[in-house]
């Protein structure tokens, strides 16, 4: 009889709701697992870094959908008997109030291999984020960490009055129900009633919320879940840093295809925004597989000119090269300083970038004469460039090096997106696939596209308060976006 051989598990810190407090090695077991079970504070941007065909099982425990945790428990067990990588996703630190102490007993029990990735805990990172740290010469040489969260009828094991007495900080987690139980002993424990207090609501994310009050007025705060608690002296500092991003509780949709929108979230990320992704466009392979692609490159040698007017075009021309040797002779041309940009990874330098980012303004400043141009470029495109410039005597032979889909997109994130403060759009296929699904109606009040040929399609299906970028490229997209936020 066949063996069989279970796989292992490793319980992996998300960390408290930042990506980019997600750990190396976490991430690189992301992108190696066959299943991943996360948990609902995870970060969903987090799932991204999954490898394709991964299986992704929620486990999260919400309001009116509670998962016990020895359901979570056989969930593992099942996944590790059929798969060889399994990554349990948790928030912060598992072995911080993660419960990842009793997945792993289970697992031990079960005779499966386990491995912790720990994880940045939310009890030292969010307050950090709020500006206030957990220790400070003259107020605080030391911190406890406690759950405020009790189950069931279960006795209180934290004895408050005690910890009172202890001195330094408290941070208290998943205590916000039991708020005022808590500030009431530790006052009589012997805590001052104006012992101040921070409340970090979904702390190091862009829809962080700091409320800031005392002991004896904590229960009456108006603080929601989840929110990490300081108590101590350490809470009356405010070394705001993060709080000075400029789109900080700014919500913000990209409609970027998701291979290509990592960089625009991390920007708008790095600003303080919290990003929506909604996917509405999707590159993939030309009809032929490549093939008219594959063959233009063999037979570059032909052409005096190569115009890409997108990056998307830009790789999959140049896997089919040798190197960039290839190209002596043939002077390029881009649409954009992203596409140039992209060119410049392959040691080329556009012979030709104008100084607006479209069509037009390529073929104004096109030198005259007359041979042989080769034009990369999406299925379904503008025909400004083969059509004007093969009026002045060049010929333009045009191949597809990639399709526009449109992929599934999801109407139950249609709240979501009214009620943000901006969605952006960069280009004018993923503004006409968005507004031939959720419609007009579902567009928040800011609307910034960047540039006039998105402009024109935004227009088209009626959108007439839409802003244009300055500059038409992500740079520009991203300071439009800022500037009107903040006006």
């Amino acid at each position: 009889m066949t063996e069989i051989v279970a796989g292992t598990v490793y319980l992996v810190g998300a960390g408290p709701g930042d990506p980019g407090l997600l750990t190396i090695r976490g991430k690189e077991l992301l992108s190696m697992a066959d299943v991943v079970v996360f948990d609902h504070l995870s970060d969903e941007s987090l799932l991204e870094f999954c490898k394709e065909g991964a299986r992704l099982v929620d486990v999260g425990k919400r309001p009116g959908r509670p998962v016990p945790q020895n359901e979570i428990n056989e969930v593992l067990i099942r996944s590790a008997m059929s798969s060889r990588t399994i990554v349990r996703l948790k928030g912060g630190d598992p072995f911080v109030f993660g419960r990842g102490g009793e997945e792993a007993l289970a697992l031990i029990d079960a005779g499966i291999s386990f491995e912790v990735v720990p994880g940045v805990s939310s009890a030292v990172a969010v307050p950090a984020y709020a500006g206030i740290p957990v220790t400070h010469r003259g107020l605080s040489t030391s911190f406890t960490v406690v759950t405020g969260h009790r189950h069931g009828n279960a006795t209180d094991q934290v004895d408050w009055e005690s910890l009172a007495k202890l001195g330094g900080t408290i941070v208290v987690l998943m205590g916000v129900a039991h708020r005022f139980e808590i500030a009431e002993k530790l006052i009589s424990g012997g805590l001052a009633p104006k012992t101040p207090v921070a409340a970090i609501r979904w702390g190091t994310r862009g829809d962080q919320l700091t409320i800031r009050t005392t002991l004896e007025d904590l229960g009456g705060a108006e603080i929601l879940s989840p929110s990490t608690i300081v108590i101590g002296g350490v809470a009356s500092l405010d070394l705001n840093w993060f709080g000075k991003r400029p789109l900080l509780g700014k919500r913000i949709v990209i409609t970027r295809a998701k291979a290509q929108s990592a960089g625009l979230e991390q920007k708008l990320r790095d600003l303080g925004g919290h990003v929506i992704s909604v996917p509405a466009i999707r590159i993939g392979p030309p009809v032929d597989n490549y093939q008219a692609l594959a063959e233009a490159a063999e037979n570059i040698s032909r052409y005096d000119w190569i115009i890409f007017t997108s990056a998307n075009a830009v790789p999959r021309f140049f896997k089919f090269l040798r190197d960039s040797r290839d190209l002596a002779g043939v002077k390029v041309a881009a649409i954009g300083e992203g596409t140039a940009r992209e060119i410049a990874k392959f040691n080329i330098v556009a012979d030709l970038v104008p100084p607006r980012f479209v069509a037009e303004a390529l073929v104004a400043d096109f030198p005259p004469g007359s041979g042989r141009i080769l034009l990369p470029r999406a299925e379904v495109a503008r025909d400004v460039i083969p059509v004007e410039l093969g009026r002045t005597g060049w010929q333009v032979d045009v191949v597809e090096a990639y399709r526009t889909e449109i992929p599934p997109m999801d109407i139950e994130l249609a709240e979501k997106i009214v009620a943000s403060d901006a969605i952006t759009f960069a280009s004018s296929s993923a503004a006409s696939n968005f507004l031939s699904k959720y419609g007009v109606g579902c567009l928040p009040a800011l609307v910034v596209s960047i540039g006039p040929i998105t402009n024109k399609t935004l227009e088209e299906f009626g959108v007439r308060n839409s802003v244009m970028a300055a500059t038409h490229d992500m740079g520009g997209l991203v300071n439009t976006l800022v500037s009107s936020l903040n006006q």
